[in-house]
């Protein structure tokens, strides 16, 4: 069904649920995935001292979609990595756009009832209005707490 499965990740953050949720569609579908990390780029010049600190960042977020990426060639996935720097939305759309994705896979905070339009400003919310193909957004799970008859939820394995 997916051929191409676009996977915005947060390296700072919990990417678990949406890389498990992705894990298993690509699998299942014998899709080929594309890991990507935005570094939000500051405002401000380009000095020297930014340069050298963007390179750290892209280093390190390189290090840890590559970790990420060996959990899906473990499992006989295609997976490539990408990690830029820009504008997450616009990033994330132009990369989209550049790889021909059938679906994007991200994660999304759980929202509030009492306040349903908190949130609306978010980059998953922002994606799934300007892309052009299919968004799925895999909410985290709240902390698992033990329920009155004493049983707790599985907690997913950590990918990143």
């Amino acid at each position: 069904m997916f051929h191409e499965i676009l996977v915005p990740i947060d390296v700072g953050g919990e990417g678990t649920p949406a890389l498990t949720t992705t894990l298993e569609l690509a699998r299942q579908s014998r899709s080929r995935v594309v890991l990507i990390h935005v570094i939000h780029r500051l405002a401000g010049g380009q000095s020297s001292e930014l340069q050298r600190f963007y390179q750290r960042l892209l280093r390190i977020s390189q290090q840890k979609l590559t970790r990420a990426a060996s959990q899906f060639a473990r499992h006989g996935v295609t997976v490539r990595t990408e990690v830029c720097i820009g504008e997450p939305v616009t990033e994330i759309v132009r990369a989209a756009t550049k790889n021909k994705v059938d679906l994007i896979v991200m994660g999304s905070h759980t929202v509030d009832p009492s306040r349903p339009t908190r949130g609306w400003g978010t980059i998953s919310y922002r994606v799934s209005l300007l892309c052009q193909c299919p968004v799925l957004l895999v909410k985290r799970r709240e902390r698992a707490s033990r329920s009155r008859i004493g049983t707790r939820h599985v907690r997913q394995r950590r990918l990143l």
